[in-house]
């Protein structure tokens, strides 16, 4: 049986801010399954930051997008055909075949889930229960070795991954909890929902005056999405020590000018600091553990989250710039089906 697939080709590598010009909406008809195979309804597709790096022919840590070839990323499905026995009509599945709204392919490109707990849709598997969670779990316990009493300072504090991060420093002893955000709507969000101690809003002033004034007892552990004036701040804030997680360099993204750098790097050697760079697909052997973690604290009702939805295949593009722009609170995806 034939069905025909809507996806999403990359067709420019953008310069500055990616442009509806630099995509293309096209559509892919899949034959009849081969042996092995599965077909799979996508229903939702995960738009990252990590994304627009790819967007561009440079050196990194994960292969480029060609052009006019359909982009991947995470996703989650349901089958709609087989010829595998473990995976049979109706199993929810995660992928890394999204920015289309139907994939067919080999039965190993894809992993049985359990259904969603109780209330929560499939896409809380992109989210907290994801990889977005293992990467709060694994930047703040194993990178930046957070320990009980610390004081942590989270950039990006509003979307998935921070907002995963807070709560699980405060699940594990934190003794103070920071985050910045870019709205005066987000900053209220991470005090009453998400356990921040102190939130500011980055766009009211110098970051570096903000930190200070927000830890004035100084910080231990700096959680980075963003980069920049943020890790500067936290370079100055630091206490003897530190230990910083770098996660993300949002503010570079779509600069197209080299972006300044902090003015005092002295203080990692003055202060003993320690700064590692990490990324999560070095790190899968902890999904063990975060899972068997993350499921309880979230059966247990300790964990709460947020999802901002754009519905469409024909939207990915939009929902993917919305959240370069800092559209979104928590985890935005695509709602395919």
């Amino acid at each position: 049986m034939t069905v025909t697939s809507t996806q999403i080709q990359l067709v420019n590598r953008p310069t500055g801010w990616p442009e509806p010009k630099d995509f293309s909406t096209v559509t892919v008809e899949y034959g009849d399954l081969a042996a092995g195979q599965v077909r799979v309804a996508n229903e939702f597709i995960s738009v990252d930051p990590y994304m627009r790096g790819r967007m561009i022919d440079t050196r990194s840590y994960i292969p480029p997008f060609q052009l006019d070839e359909t982009m991947t990323g995470g996703a989650v499905g349901r089958v709609v055909a087989t010829t595998v026995d473990d995976l049979p009509v109706g199993t929810l599945v995660s992928h890394m075949l999204g920015w289309r709204d139907v994939t067919q392919a080999d039965a190993g490109e894809f992993r049985a889930l359990p259904e969603p707990p109780t209330g929560a849709a499939s896409s809380i598997y992109l989210g907290v229960l994801g990889m977005t969670g293992l990467t709060a779990y694994v930047g703040l316990l194993t990178i930046a070795s957070m320990q009980p009493g610390d004081t942590v300072f989270i950039s990006g504090a509003a979307g998935a991954v921070g907002t995963a991060a807070a709560q699980i420093a405060r699940l594990k002893g934190a003794h103070r909890v920071i985050g910045s955000a870019g709205s005066a709507e987000k900053v209220a969000l991470l005090t009453d929902r998400y356990g921040y101690d102190a939130a500011f809003n980055y766009k009211d002033g110098p970051v570096r005056r903000q930190l200070r004034d927000a830890a004035p007892d100084g910080i231990d552990v700096y959680f980075d999405n963003v980069g920049g004036d943020h890790l500067e701040a936290a370079l100055d804030s630091f206490n003897d020590g530190g230990r910083a997680a770098l996660c993300g360099a949002i503010a570079q993204y779509n600069a197209t000018s080299r972006t300044p750098g902090p003015s005092n790097m002295a203080n990692i050697i003055t202060r003993g600091l320690t700064l590692r760079g990490f990324t999560i697909g070095n790190h899968f052997d902890q999904a063990g553990e975060f899972n068997r973690e993350m499921s309880g604290w979230f059966a247990d009702g300790k964990i709460v989250h947020d999802e901002t939805v754009v519905t469409g295949i024909d939207n990915a593009v939009d929902a993917f710039v919305g959240l370069m722009r800092g559209e979104n609170t928590g985890k935005m995806v695509v709602r395919t089906s």
